[in-house]
């Protein structure tokens, strides 16, 4: 009778030393390949350029594996103690590092039934950072890209947007990283960066061919997806020329408000040009952006304004429940509040409501919450909507005023990147 070998893999992008490994199995018996989940890869790293299903139909067709099953989390044993395999093949390279705990969770399940751990040599001369870097700069196509959204709502517990308003602010976005390797998700495009960066008011009046172009710019540099503020999203004959427009152009997601009247940023404060647009009235945009997209990965997202609008927490809830039965797919709720609490209760309600419904969130006022604390309380999708161009303009004002006060430069270089350094921001001049 053959041994049954288990693998566990990522095979995101498959390379030499994972066929290493798939031929050591094949030679020691029947191969059962435990295939990470998308939500297994993004629990510790970015979320993986292909879908399980694409990976799937990849490691199936690879000689000598007999079966791929999914892999939900990067604990092995629930897998092991599944199928209890006669051995586990898997590289030498886990034996130190933050993998040497799964190594020896793996030794002990498997001693429960005299199991055996095969480890080859890892294949060295393959990077997979290196690989990643390589596709990065060959860039991405706007399927790909628009597709991302969804698959990043469903696969990780939050996911983490920042406003981006040029190529050099969407560099950033695709590159920075924290020190223990969180990194933001996507980009948010949004009407009063634009704008402002440009030297213009906010006006919704914005031709969005103008707003196009520049997402383009920032498109050619940048792999991530992006979320559009399209306002109101003007009448729904307007709106259903947007959703193709920003759908055809690669954008995954297109937020619009259900506030009406002179356009005026919320956190203002309310006036008698802020009013609220009729429940049926936005229902029916919504349904008409709907009806206007073509694929199936394009959202269209419902920001509510009751709060902001002082119209309380009934008014938000119906809302969401009305705009959610149109065929919403996401809801955005807002709050100028320096707190969180009201933001916090209304997602309680709507978790009981809808257990699934993407819902998204801003918190410029309440900024003291983490956006893990906020996914706790069920929340998909932060958004940090305005602070690259807000810390913009204070450090070119600063810089601006110190060559003027010293009349010279010397004194601004402490505050200034380096020539080389603006150049490794740079796809291709390293």
């Amino acid at each position: 009778m053959n041994k049954t070998v288990y693998i566990g893999m990522s095979a995101d992008l498959v390379h030499p030393g994972h066929m290493n490994i798939l031929q050591v199995g094949a030679e020691l018996g029947e191969v059962v390949v435990g295939l990470l989940t998308d939500k297994a890869i993004a629990s510790y790293k970015r979320l993986p350029y292909m879908t399980y299903e694409q990976r799937k139909l990849v490691i199936e067709n690879i000689k000598g594996v007999k079966e791929v099953i999914p892999q939900d989390t990067l604990d092995y044993r629930p897998n092991l103690e599944l199928i209890k395999p006669d051995i586990v093949v898997h590289g030498d390279d886990w034996k130190e590092g933050v993998q040497s705990k799964t190594r020896q969770q793996v030794l002990d399940t498997l001693s429960q039934w005299g199991g055996e751990l095969v480890e080859p040599n890892y294949t060295s001369g393959i990077s997979s950072t290196q690989l990643n870097n390589s596709l990065k700069e060959l860039g991405t196509t706007p399927d790909i890209r628009r597709s991302r959204l969804r698959r990043l709502i469903d696969s990780k517990e939050v996911v983490r947007i920042l406003e981006s308003h040029n190529a050099l602010s969407g560099l950033i976005v695709e590159n920075i990283k924290s020190d223990d390797g969180v990194e933001y998700d996507g980009m948010w495009s949004s009407s009063l960066t634009d704008s402002t960066s440009k030297g213009k008011p906010d006006i919704e009046a914005v031709d969005v061919s103008t707003r196009i172009s520049t997402i383009n710019e920032i498109f050619e540099v940048t792999t991530k997806p992006m979320i559009y503020d399209a306002d109101t999203g003007g009448i729904a004959e307007h709106f259903a020329f947007t959703v193709r427009t920003l759908e055809r152009t690669g954008i995954s997601a297109v937020i619009i408000e259900d506030k009406t009247g002179l356009k005026k940023n919320s956190l203002f404060g309310n006036d008698v040009a802020q009013t609220q647009d009729t429940i049926e009235n936005f229902c029916e945009k919504i349904k008409a952006g709907k009806k206007a997209q073509i694929t199936d990965d394009f959202m269209i997202i419902s920001r509510i304004e009751s709060l902001i609008l002082e119209k309380g927490m009934d008014d938000a809830v119906l809302r969401a429940k009305e705009y959610i039965k149109a065929g919403t797919d996401g809801v955005m709720i807002h709050s100028r509040l320096k707190e969180p609490n009201e933001i916090i209760e209304f997602c309680q309600i709507i978790r009981k409501y809808d257990e699934n419904i993407p819902i998204i969130v801003v918190p410029t006022s309440y900024n003291q919450i983490t956006a893990k604390e906020l996914s706790k309380v069920g929340i998909n999708v932060v958004i940090y909507a305005n602070h690259m161009l807000r810390a913009a303009y204070p450090g070119m004002k600063n810089v601006a005023k110190s060559i003027l006060q010293n009349d010279r430069s010397l004194e601004a270089e402490e505050n200034l990147l380096s020539i080389k350094e603006i150049l490794d921001l740079i796809p291709g001049t390293k």
